[in-house]
């Protein structure tokens, strides 16, 4: 509910999904979900359709989505309600789709990798290798993992309900362990995980700035 230039970062989300085609969302919240559903309501307001999901105690990025299965019968994206960015949501599931993919993680070069998850694909976009957080020593490339994922239902096979699950740290690398279809997609544009002081105003003044937006100016 942050806003960025007047509006809440998860709005930002939810303009980019409908930009793409994706009416449909479903929205999980557990901290204070009432402020969440009396702005946003059933989405009509913003030409989506939004349910809710809501958790009594944290389940963690996967076990949230979990909470939701039932609501989730078909290839979905998940996507973070406080990063901004202009990814072209199509071409990812595309590749998703082309590549016959349990999972997709979309993946970003940044200059500076150690606070995120630095991800190693083959030539064909398969996964290899994952390292949480990296050190300086241990950086073996500059490309994350942004938290935007295609999944398919199938992904729930993997892990209980009502548990906290993560999705990079527990449930990704199970699929990587038992060699499934586990795909990473290198995607341009513009993203920004806004989740400190320094990367709130990064963002307010980037889209003030005409980067994040549609057919802006990505370099």
């Amino acid at each position: 509910m942050v806003p960025i230039v007047n509006k809440p970062v998860m709005q930002h989300a939810l303009d980019l999904l409908k930009r793409h085609g994706i009416n449909d969302v479903v929205v999980t919240v557990q901290y204070l979900p009432s402020v969440i559903q009396d702005y946003f309501g059933d989405g009509s307001g913003l030409g989506v359709n939004i349910s809710y999901s809501i958790e009594e105690v944290p389940l963690g990025t996967a076990g949230s989505v979990k909470n939701a299965q039932h609501l989730l019968d078909d290839t979905f994206i998940v996507i973070s309600g406080d990063a901004l960015t202009d990814f072209n949501l199509e071409e990812i599931l595309e590749f998703h789709r082309q590549k016959k993919a349990k999972a997709t993680l979309t993946l970003y070069h940044v200059p500076n990798p150690l606070e995120y998850g630095v991800v190693i694909i083959d030539e064909q976009g398969r996964i290899r290798q994952f390292l949480e957080k990296p050190g300086w020593g241990e950086v073996f490339s500059d490309t994350v993992n942004t938290g935007i994922y295609v999944l398919e239902p199938s992904i729930f096979d993997y892990f209980e309900a009502g548990k906290p699950v993560d999705f990079s740290k527990d449930v990704f690398p199970k699929l990587l362990a038992e060699k499934d279809a586990l795909f990473g997609y290198v995607v341009g544009g513009y993203w920004c995980d806004v989740g400190n002081i320094p990367e709130f105003l990064r963002a307010n003044h980037d889209l003030l700035s005409g980067k994040g937006q549609p057919g802006a100016d990505r370099s």
